[in-house]
């Protein structure tokens, strides 16, 4: 129990259908859980596992957002609830304020300096080859001037994204571009001179083959160490050879473990963290992706799976009880029925799918993402939402 008698509980720091699995983690063991979103039409507010839902400043407004959060922990007696941020954006506002913050809530996130080298994607890459983490070919550009030299050597396509994936993202509307040219390299910079600068984005080759070979590998990391682990793949992505998972599945990959444990501990990390590789055909090597210091879209399959990395970081951070996981169920999907419909339909018109390919897929032990028999309200939500979801996505 907090100071106020209350049991100590979590508030969700944005929403999407990872935001909806952490709430029914916490909702199902009877532990108070807000969630805090900047957008009154969300999935996650319409769970019956939800103890509030509480309508923010933007999350672009970070001192209004921090105002907010210090000002609801008081009104509503949320001492010592642990906040879980979803996105990007929500980690970095939490770890740049977490003095302050602390003084009301439980704060998993870390410090700024661990969050940079992970926000920061170009940062994150840097990093890993220093220390011997394999990565795709990548440059790091500093202005148009110096493209001849840095790209002698390549091999196309090229993806061109951002060392910051939101900001690039909320500029281009889509997450990388592919170009297949020094010329179509020029011409985005061309095209977008005055709001996106070369030295924050990423030149790097585009690793062949199928979506399968997507990887994440996901723990609670504490004092140098893996306490829990969990592996997936992804099946289908919107895009779908770069995109986030529509469909996914849970592996038994300890080959990551090493790589993942390396990163974690030149960081000094601690908490929950989400670390993204593909199998690059051409040598059989894990190379990585990106990172995230937070949960991911498809946690709620590591929970299915028996890996609860909400609750077990919970769990070291409010009980002082710290849970070892090293094992967990395999051959079990998560399936996202309306994005991965909307991906199969294409993929069908342009004859790269079958109709039987696609049953085929979807066979076997699934989490849905956002249907459940005991919580059906957000799913019914999500299908009159559609058309609003669409649009602000």
């Amino acid at each position: 129990m907090n100071d106020a008698g209350v049991q100590e509980g979590v508030v969700v720091l944005g929403d999407h259908v990872q935001g909806l699995g952490i709430i029914r983690c916490f909702g199902r063991k009877k532990i108070p859980v807000y969630l805090v979103n900047d957008k009154g039409l969300c999935v996650g507010r319409f769970s019956r596992f939800l103890t509030g839902f509480l309508k923010s400043p933007e999350f672009n407004d970070e001192q209004g957002l921090v105002s907010y959060l210090m000002d609801i922990g008081k009104r509503k007696g949320l001492h010592k609830f642990l906040i879980i941020p979803t996105n990007d954006l929500a980690v970095r506002i939490v770890s740049k304020n977490k003095e302050i913050l602390s003084s009301i809530y439980t704060i998993s996130t870390p410090n700024l300096d661990a969050i940079e080298l992970i926000y920061n994607k170009r940062r994150t890459f840097e990093l890993a080859k220093r220390l011997g983490v394999p990565i795709p070919n990548t440059i790091f550009p500093s202005s148009v001037e110096n493209l001849d030299t840095l790209l002698s050597d390549v091999s196309y396509p090229l993806i061109i994204k951002g060392s910051i994936g939101h900001i690039f993202y909320k500029t281009t509307g889509t997450k990388l571009f592919v170009v297949n040219s020094k010329e179509e390299i020029l011409d985005f910079y061309q095209k977008y001179k005055g709001s996106i600068q070369p030295s924050d984005t990423i030149i790097q080759e585009l690793i062949d083959g199928p979506t399968e070979n997507v990887h994440s590998f996901c723990s609670f990391f504490k004092e140098g160490q893996v306490y829990a682990w969990w592996s997936g793949k992804k099946i289908r992505a919107h895009p779908m050879l770069y995109g986030t998972a529509t469909l996914a599945e849970s592996v038994h990959d300890p080959s990551l473990l090493e790589y993942g444990s390396r990163l974690l501990n030149a960081m000094g990390y601690y908490g929950v963290s989400e670390i993204e590789f593909k199998l690059d055909p051409r040598d059989g090597v894990f190379k990585l992706l990106e990172m995230n210091a937070r949960t991911w879209l498809w946690v709620s399959l590591a929970i299915r799976c028996g890996v609860d990395l909400p609750y077990i970081l919970y769990s070291d951070m409010i009980k002082n009880e710290t849970i070892t996981v090293d094992s967990f169920k395999v051959d079990i999907k998560w399936y996202h029925f309306y994005t991965d419909s909307a991906m199969v339909l294409r993929e069908i018109l342009n004859s790269r799918m079958s109709i039987k390919e696609y049953l085929s897929s979807v066979k076997g032990e699934k989490e849905l993402a956002v249907f459940s028999t005991d919580d059906p309200l957000p799913f019914i939500a999500e299908t009159l939402l559609l058309p609003y979801l669409w649009l602000t996505r």
